[in-house]
């Protein structure tokens, strides 16, 4: 790849999704931007961004965007932190909610896994909660992996990826290849399409933020910036889940890390 090329494709994503991609990282935007180039009808990324430079913004813009953003996930991913919203947050907040009201947001929730990861935890567990007003918010950059959250819709590679069979048989329903979430967990959530950088819509006040594995991407002073919005988002005694390689520590000194069942969770001091 041309590194004129590769710089304009970095300042583009760092521009509209403050992604920041070292000089190393330039066999990632050549492995993810040519299968785009060639759905797109280019021969090569060359063409590509000569197409891209004849304009400041569009679609195509967009679609390079989404096609370098991380869609790693996966169902109750790294365990721990579901198993201490599970063991002690939830029923902590149940215990204190004399609104019967929970707000959960899912920042960059990529394919969906988190967020029905999540819905099916508190149908598992709290069926008390079926009489509670109770409201997932699953948000992310990308348009295309929101599509796919939506349909309910994995393969057998995905549901065999931390989905324990319980939760297949009794929420799942099969059908050809694919593994169907039922309905009454799809309507656990609302998906929705939000560029964190960007300026945020009007959001409720949230009891539980996950925003995991996502402000390892960004630079200093946009982690800031999404921590000190989450901070204003967040209730005084709400919870917010990190990614395992990610801290508030340096960055915003209005949170304080907390052990539960040995995973680090952070609240407002």
């Amino acid at each position: 790849m041309d590194t004129t090329d590769f710089c304009y494709v970095r300042d583009l994503v760092q521009r509209r999704a403050a992604i920041v991609l070292e000089t190393e990282k330039t066999y990632l935007v050549e492995s993810r931007l040519q299968p785009l180039a060639r759905r797109e009808g280019f021969l090569n990324i060359a063409e590509l961004v000569a197409k891209l430079r004849m304009s400041a913004t569009g679609e195509l813009h967009g679609r390079v965007v989404e096609a370098m953003t991380t869609n790693e996930t996966s169902f109750f991913r790294d365990l721990q932190p579901f198993e201490a919203f599970r063991k002690v947050i939830l029923p902590e907040l149940i215990a204190k909610r004399a609104t019967r009201q929970l707000r959960i947001w899912c920042a960059a929730c990529s394919t969906g896994q988190e967020p029905y990861s999540i819905a099916m935890l508190l149908r598992e567990h709290f069926p008390q909660l079926a009489t509670w007003d109770v409201k997932i918010l699953a948000t992310d950059l990308s348009t295309q992996v929101l599509e796919k959250a939506r349909s309910g819709s994995f393969n057998q590679i995905e549901v065999n990826r931390g989905l324990g069979a319980p939760y297949l048989s009794k929420y799942f329903d099969r059908q050809g290849l694919t593994w169907q979430l039922k309905a009454p967990i799809r309507q656990m959530i609302e998906f929705r399409h939000m560029n964190l950088i960007e300026p945020w819509p009007t959001l409720p006040s949230m009891d539980v933020v996950f925003i995991r594995n996502v402000l390892i991407y960004f630079d200093i002073q946009t982690k800031k910036d999404i921590l000190r919005r989450v901070r204003h988002l967040l209730r005084p005694d709400g919870y917010l889940f990190l990614g395992g390689a990610e801290s508030t520590m340096n960055l915003d000194d209005s949170f304080v890390r907390t052990e539960v069942e040995k995973f680090s969770v952070y609240r407002l001091r």
